[in-house]
């Protein structure tokens, strides 16, 4: 097992990897929070704006091992409130092209630091 680390993307903010390379073909990467990683904050403007930053940070991740958002395989969108469903998912489809990975997407508590959403997925090398 070999963690992926960059600075393109927030710092883990507990004992965890941002991501870790399995050696078996697949790069699992943590829950990304949308924490823009130049100031530390959340991006205004709600859920789309959240979606978009936690989707960069993905992309960042994937990039520091020489990947891209094609490689993806299976997400899991964690929601604050599942009635931002509709507005992440026009965000989300950004994002992705056909064929698109496998997703789960939750309505849960609470995401960590009150944020309104956190993705995390796993990629195909």
């Amino acid at each position: 097992m070999k963690p992926i680390s960059t600075s393109n993307a927030p710092a883990a903010i507990g004992p965890y990897s941002q991501a870790v390379d399995s050696g078996a073909g697949l790069v699992f990467l943590s829950g990304q929070l949308p924490i823009d990683p130049a100031t530390g904050a959340f991006p205004e403007g709600g859920i789309q704006a959240q979606t978009r930053q936690s989707l960069r940070n993905v992309q960042a991740i994937l990039a520091a091992e020489g990947l891209s958002m094609a490689n993806v395989v299976k997400t899991t969108v964690f929601l604050a409130d599942m009635g931002d469903f509709a507005a992440m998912n026009e965000v989300y489809a950004e994002f992705f092209a056909e064929p698109f990975p496998a997703r789960s997407a939750v309505a849960v508590k609470s995401v960590p630091k009150g944020a309104l959403v956190e993705i995390e997925c796993i990629a195909a090398k």
